[in-house]
């Protein structure tokens, strides 16, 4: 059982012209080598990737902003419930415009949001973590993530992500060899 426990309900929601401010995160991780023996590969990049309680596919960590944190706070906060990850939350990667099938409220009757996304750089995954009775933990390539992404904005934002990394200095050139692992 986890000591933490994930916040729940909406009463410190933030909202903004009509939309449910989120923030979640693309946990990531390097590999070295490919499992075909290529010593010459370069990084392998895995994102993490967990399952919706609600319906088939794979998400991206991410859930309301509050009003008593920042949006960085909110994304690090969603790793730690949602996938029981956590690291360092390196850059911001987009805001991202979509609307909810299942959570209108008075404040956003019509279900839409806005999720900023950042990049979270994975250095432990936690045994327990608030929400690892529903969630089910799942590290990825980026062709096997953009394969499995649910909602089409992940997909939009796993896209962003492959283009910051490929800018950073040195860029970091990412090998799309076939690997998937249950944790």
């Amino acid at each position: 059982m986890s000591e933490l426990v994930a916040r729940t309900g909406r009463l410190q929601q933030r909202y903004e012209g009509g939309c449910r401010l989120v923030a979640g995160c693309i946990p990531y991780r390097f590999r070295d080598y490919c499992e075909d023996g290529d010593a010459d590969s370069a990084k392998v990049v895995e994102v993490l990737m967990i399952n919706s309680p609600s319906g088939p596919g794979l998400l991206f960590p991410k859930g309301g902003w509050e009003n008593d944190e920042t949006a960085k706070e909110a994304a690090v906060r969603e790793a730690i419930e949602e996938a029981g990850v956590r690291g360092d939350l390196m850059d911001f990667i987009g805001d991202y415009q979509f609307k909810s099938k299942t959570l209108q409220d008075e404040c956003c009757p019509d279900g839409l949001c806005k999720a900023a996304m950042y990049a979270l750089f994975v250095k432990e995954e936690l045994e327990s973590w608030p929400e690892q009775s529903t969630r089910t933990r799942s590290w990825l390539t980026i062709p096997e993530a953009v394969d499995s992404c649910r909602h089409k904005w992940m997909e939009e934002a796993l896209k962003d992500f492959s283009s910051w990394l490929a800018g950073k200095d040195p860029p970091i050139r990412i090998t799309f060899c076939v690997h998937k692992q249950k944790v």
